[in-house]
């Protein structure tokens, strides 16, 4: 599988949301990005897409404290992803 970066991780997980809410891509971001540079984001939402970006991916996100902080924003999860990609590639 070819490395992503966080920033297409990111525009994922925004077309996973806005699929999810049925809405725009477009809109959802600019509504994340209203609330902050870190696009925060209902942890619940991203929990409802938690296993698509998981199977997208061909990744498991850990169940720990710092997964669990990632979960407050779409760039720290997506970093997060990001992270967990990385290592799935460095053990193989």
């Amino acid at each position: 599988m070819p490395s992503r970066s966080v920033q297409e991780i990111v525009d994922i997980v925004i077309d996973f949301l806005a699929e999810h809410q049925d809405r725009q891509s477009h809109d959802v971001y600019e509504e994340l990005a209203a609330r902050g540079q870190d696009l925060p984001v209902d942890s619940v939402l991203i929990m409802e897409i938690l296993a698509r970006i998981e199977q997208h991916f061909e990744v498991s996100v850990p169940a720990d404290a710092e997964a669990g902080r990632s979960l407050r924003s779409v760039w720290a999860f997506a970093e997060t992803v990001y992270d967990t990609m990385q290592a799935k590639e460095h053990m193989q």
